[in-house]
């Protein structure tokens, strides 16, 4: 068959197919379209039932809030009204109560105005009597002037002037009062301290010594010291400073001086001078050269000692010497070192009943008479050579001022001070700790009682318990309570100023009056 018999053959079987097709596709497409329809007509009409429904149900629920909301409205209308009838009470009750003040009031008003009247009625007759009573006063003061014979100026003068005596009377036993009850408590206080610093503090007695006495073998050795024509002797006192004296002593050599050191170095020469045997100038010296050379270890060596029994650290190494010095010094009889060392003691143990800084109380007090180390070719008190000696090797001003001050040569500074004064006042006034010849104890007693007997109204002195307590009586019709305290410090002062004496002195003033009447 012929090919293009056959493409026509297939072109026109497309196209019947395609018609075919086509024919179907528009049928069916027909009947999709009418279902459509009705299914949306069916759900418009479902719909618009609905909302039908939910538009009646709207409406039936707005009526029964509308219901709601009247009822509530009309409720609270309700007792808003009555609210407003009880305040309507209320105001009528209060308006009624106003009325009934104000009426009170315009009473009360009336009543103040004839008052007021009454007032000034009585200020007239007040000024009339007044002017009466000044007249008077007036007239008895007139009549009391040319009584009296005093005008009224002097009177008052006279008054305030027997009012002044009076209060100056009345302060002055005040006073008194006051200072009793603080010596009291002060007494009680410093004697408790003192007490357990003294039960803490023992110590030897001593006796006052100025000389040395060196033993001897046998009575030929006195006439080698002398040596040929004296010249032994000459050069042992020319070396060492100090008097040989060679009596009827047996077998005994006294060395005289008032330089302890210098002493001890003498006798310890003397006593080698002895023991070797070979006595001669030339020895002399060398022994006592060598002496010294020991002596000036043996003070250092003695001062290190002291600082280490006292707790004292770190003190310049002069100060050390100086203390070493110490040892061979006395005052009184009382040796100097010991007597330093007691007053560190002291001096510690009140600080820390005190409270205060136990060490720099102590230091203080070890150092406070290093002044006396000094030869007599230094001038000035050894307190205030003290305080220049340890201000120039380190020592605080703190402890500078205590050692200055011990001696009330110049201002405390401090507690510290205080307590220096007092503990060398305490090591040096007790019992055995100081000797003094019998003829200067019974003329400082003496000295004493006369001085208070000196003041205008004291009938005798007394000077008791070894001259540190001093009884005044006084004659009561000349001294009174008030006079008698004066009187006391009057004595103090003047004993401070004139006397000379160790630790303190009490002074009492005793005012006694006595009635007597005899029954028969």
């Amino acid at each position: 068959m012929p090919i293009p018999l056959v493409l026509a053959g297939i072109v026109v079987s497309f196209l019947l197919g395609g018609g075919l097709a086509y024919v179907v596709i528009r049928v069916q497409s027909n009947n999709l379209v009418s279902r459509s329809k009705r299914e949306a007509a069916q759900t418009l009409s479902d719909a618009e039932r609905e909302a039908a429904q939910k538009l009646r149900d709207a409406n039936t629920s707005v009526k029964e809030l509308e219901i709601d909301l009247r009822a509530k409205l009309e409720q609270e209308g309700r007792e808003l009204r009555k609210e407003i009838a009880a305040l309507e009470k209320r105001i009528l009750v209060k308006e009624e109560g106003l009325d009934k003040r104000a009426e009170a009031l315009d009473k009360t008003a009336v009543t103040l105005n004839t008052q007021e009247r009454e007032l000034v009625k009585r200020e007239k007759a007040m000024d009339k009597e007044r002017e009466r009573v000044a007249a008077l006063q007036a007239e008895q003061t007139r009549k009391l002037e040319a009584i009296a014979g005093l005008t009224a100026e002097q009177a008052k003068r006279d008054l305030f002037q027997q009012l002044e005596h009076e209060v100056k009377r009345e302060c002055a036993l005040q006073l008194k009062r006051t200072e009793d009850e603080m010596r009291e408590q002060a007494e009680k206080k410093a004697k408790w301290i003192i007490t357990e610093a003294i039960q803490r503090c023992a110590a030897d007695h001593v006796a006052e010594t100025t000389v040395s006495v060196v033993d001897l073998p046998n009575d030929d050795m006195k006439g080698r010291i002398i040596g040929r024509e004296g010249r032994n002797i000459r050069a042992l006192e020319n070396a060492t400073g100090i008097n040989v004296i060679i009596d009827d002593t047996p077998e005994a050599v006294i060395l005289s001086g008032f330089d302890p050191v210098r002493r001890q170095v003498a006798r310890v020469s003397l006593e080698r001078l002895i023991q070797d045997g070979r006595i001669h100038p030339a020895r002399i010296e060398e022994i006592v050269e060598k002496v010294s050379e020991e002596m000036a270890q043996t003070i250092k060596e003695r001062g290190e000692q002291a600082c280490l029994d006292a707790g004292v650290h770190a003190l310049h190494p002069e100060i050390v010497k100086l203390l070493g010095r110490l040892s061979f010094r006395t005052s009184y009889g009382q040796n100097v070192l010991q007597h330093s060392l007691e007053v560190c003691h002291l001096c510690g143990i009140m600080a820390a009943e005190l409270g205060v800084n136990v060490h720099e109380a102590k230091r203080a007090g070890l150092i406070h008479d290093i002044g006396k180390a000094l030869t007599h070719e230094v001038e000035g008190s050894h307190a205030v050579l003290g305080h220049d000696l340890a201000k120039r090797y380190g020592e605080s001003d703190l402890i500078s001022n205590a050692i200055g001050a011990h001696h009330s040569e110049m201002p405390m500074n401090s507690i510290i001070a205080v307590l220096v004064q007092s503990a060398d006042a305490l090591s040096a006034a007790r019992p055995g700790a100081r000797s003094e010849t019998l003829q200067n104890y019974v003329k400082r007693l003496e000295q004493l009682e006369e001085l208070a007997d000196a003041f205008p109204g004291v009938e005798k002195a007394y000077a008791i318990q070894a001259g540190r307590e001093v009884r005044v009586v006084v004659e009561p019709e000349k001294v009174s309570d008030a006079e008698a305290s004066q009187l006391a410090r009057d004595i103090a002062r003047k004993v401070e100023a004139e006397m000379t004496y160790p630790g303190q002195i009490k002074v009492i003033v005793v005012r006694e009056t006595r009635a007597v009447e005899m029954a028969k």
